[in-house]
């Protein structure tokens, strides 16, 4: 799966600290963003999930897994 995300896309994702937001967190899984936050709000994400406020951060470490990429050392 991971080969078909876009370069800077996983570059993102390996350079970012524990969270990402969900809108990147979408693009990365192919998704839209209507589909994203109906998943977030019914508890369905692939992913953990932190709510902040009335935002969501996806816990990086969990995303990168499932797509299987490995963050470097």
């Amino acid at each position: 799966m991971s080969a078909t995300i876009a370069r800077s896309i996983r570059q993102d994702l390996i350079d970012a600290g524990p969270t990402v937001e969900l809108p990147l967190a979408n693009k990365a899984l192919g998704i839209s963003r209507a589909h994203g936050y109906s998943l977030a709000k019914r508890g369905g994400y692939p992913v953990r999930l932190l709510k902040l406020g009335s935002s969501y951060r996806v816990v990086t470490s969990e995303l990168l897994a499932l797509l299987g990429i490995e963050a470097a050392a």
